[in-house]
């Protein structure tokens, strides 16, 4: 499969339907595709359900897209900070659904979608209201909960550069959660900041290969 490199950020989310599933890489601001996610207010799609581990900052990138009602359900680790006020507003008004997940199980589930596991147990949440309705295990002495993948429809992700086959690296924190959201998504977009001839990157930074990208575009990113 060839990696197609788009000349703008609206090129790279045409086809995107509503009623997709979209994840949405970033922790925080770092390594949030905000050129993309611009790009996908302007494109128009609706009813969505994003995965990010916020749910948005401020009144920019993922708190934009939110604002303008795109967004039917968030799925994330950390709905509420302090300048999360845009989605703490449509959730009092009952106008967004919202999945608590942990950190650490959103990552794995994630992760676990693109490895092909159909389900795992993980101890994080037994006991509390996170695990209520879900299948649990004693195992060792110890109460697991049972856990499905994530999959998207799309994945937004940040990295730091690309080369023209696709490879990504990426920038410090911001490689975050575009790893495993690469390899949970049909279609898989990335906005980097430089893209550099095919053999310019160190194979040895390479952490997202060519393989798992659809289209690659080049943005400045977080």
């Amino acid at each position: 499969m060839t990696v197609q490199l788009c000349d703008t950020a609206d090129e790279a989310v045409v086809g995107i339907e509503d009623g997709s599933t979209v994840l949405v890489g970033g922790f925080g601001m770092a390594g949030m595709p905000v050129a993309l996610i611009d790009a996908l207010i302007r494109q128009g799609a609706t009813d969505l359900t994003v995965v990010s581990n916020n749910a948005g900052n401020g009144d920019t990138g993922l708190a934009a897209l939110l604002a303008k009602g795109r967004v039917r359900k968030v799925v994330c680790s950390f709905p509420r900070q302090t300048d999360s006020y845009v989605f703490d507003e449509l959730y009092r008004a009952g106008k967004v659904v919202l999945e608590v997940v942990p950190q650490g199980n959103l990552a794995e589930r994630i992760r676990a979608s693109g490895a092909g596991i159909g389900a795992f147990f993980c101890p994080t949440g037994a006991g509390t209201l996170l695990a209520e309705g879900k299948e649990t295990r004693v195992i060792d002495g110890r109460t697991y909960v049972l856990e499905y993948p994530i999959r998207g429809d799309v994945a937004l992700i940040g990295a730091y550069r690309s080369d023209r086959m696709g490879n990504l690296a990426y920038r410090k924190t911001a490689r975050n959660f575009g790893p495993v959201m690469a390899t949970a998504a049909t279609t898989v977009i990335a906005q980097v900041r430089d893209i550099v001839d095919t053999g310019a990157l160190d194979p040895e930074t390479v952490v997202t290969p060519s393989i798992y990208l659809d289209r690659v575009v080049q943005e400045e990113s977080a």
